[in-house]
């Protein structure tokens, strides 16, 4: 998940360097929910992951 987040900086900001606005800003928007998403999931596993024996 934080793969695609970083996928989506990337595109953006090169997107944003060659003057692509709108796509620039949708690749940004969409790492911002996957970042979001990632987060939201990291912080669920670890008040709820595996517990030592």
């Amino acid at each position: 998940m934080l793969s695609y987040t970083i996928t989506f900086l990337i595109v953006a900001l090169l997107a944003a360097a060659l003057g692509f606005t709108g796509i620039a800003g949708t690749a940004a928007g969409i790492a911002k929910v996957c970042f979001f998403i990632f987060l939201l999931l990291f912080l669920v596993s670890l008040f709820t992951g595996r517990r030592a024996a």
